[in-house]
C-alpha cells in the first residue's frame, strides 16, 4: 500500500484514511479543574473525575487555584514577602495543600492516560469570575467544579462559586459532588 503526505504532515493510505483522527490544536485542549481551601475534603474524588474526563477528552488538565485578596496578602506575610516585591500567584500555589494533594493524585493517572497537567493561580475576590476567566482564556472544552449539596435557600442566602462558574462557562461544566 503507499503512502502519500497530506498537507498537514498526516501520512495517509490509498483509501484516504488519517494516521491520526486528532487535529494539532486538540492535543493542547484543556480541562479546567478550579481547586480551592474548601476542596481539602474531596481532593481524591476530584483528581479521580479529572483524569478520567481528561483521559477519555485527550487533554491538559490545568488545575487552578484562586486566591482571594485578603488570602494572597495573608501568605505574602506569612512568608515575610516585603508589599513592594510580592511573588506571581503561580509561585505560591505549591503551598496550597489541596491544590499540592489533588496535583499529587493527579500525577500517575494522567501518565496512564497519556496526557498531562499544569498548575496555575489567579488572584481576585470574584472567585466564580476568575475562573471563567481562566477557562476563557485556556479556551476550555471542560470546568469541572466541587461543590457540596446545598439547599435552595442556602444558594440564595450564602452565593455559590459553583453555580455562577455554571451559569457563565464558556463551556460544559461538571458539577463533582461530595459523596
Amino acid at each position: 500500500m503507499s503512502e502519500t503526505a497530506a498537507s498537514d504532515g498526516r501520512v495517509d493510505g490509498e483509501l484516504g484514511v488519517a494516521g491520526d483522527v486528532r487535529t494539532h490544536a486538540d492535543a493542547h485542549d484543556t480541562v479546567v479543574l478550579p481547586v480551592g481551601y474548601s476542596d481539602a475534603g474531596r481532593v481524591e474524588h476530584l483528581a479521580r473525575t479529572a483524569a478520567e474526563v481528561a483521559g477519555m477528552m485527550e487533554t491538559t488538565v490545568r488545575v487552578l487555584h484562586v486566591f482571594t485578596e485578603a488570602r494572597y496578602r495573608e501568605v505574602c506575610d506569612r512568608l515575610n514577602y516585603p508589599a513592594d516585591a510580592r511573588p506571581a500567584p503561580e509561585d505560591l500555589v505549591g503551598r496550597v495543600a489541596p491544590v499540592r494533594d489533588v496535583t499529587n493524585l493527579l500525577e500517575d493517572p494522567l501518565r496512564a492516560w497519556g496526557t498531562t497537567m499544569d498548575v496555575t493561580a489567579r488572584v481576585g475576590d470574584d472567585v466564580g469570575g476568575e475562573i471563567v476567566a481562566a477557562a476563557e482564556a485556556a479556551d476550555a472544552k471542560r470546568v469541572l467544579v466541587g461543590g457540596r449539596r446545598r439547599t435552595p435557600t442556602g444558594k440564595v442566602v450564602f452565593g455559590s462559586t459553583a453555580q455562577r462558574v455554571m451559569l457563565s462557562a464558556p463551556c460544559p461544566v461538571t458539577f463533582v459532588r461530595d459523596h
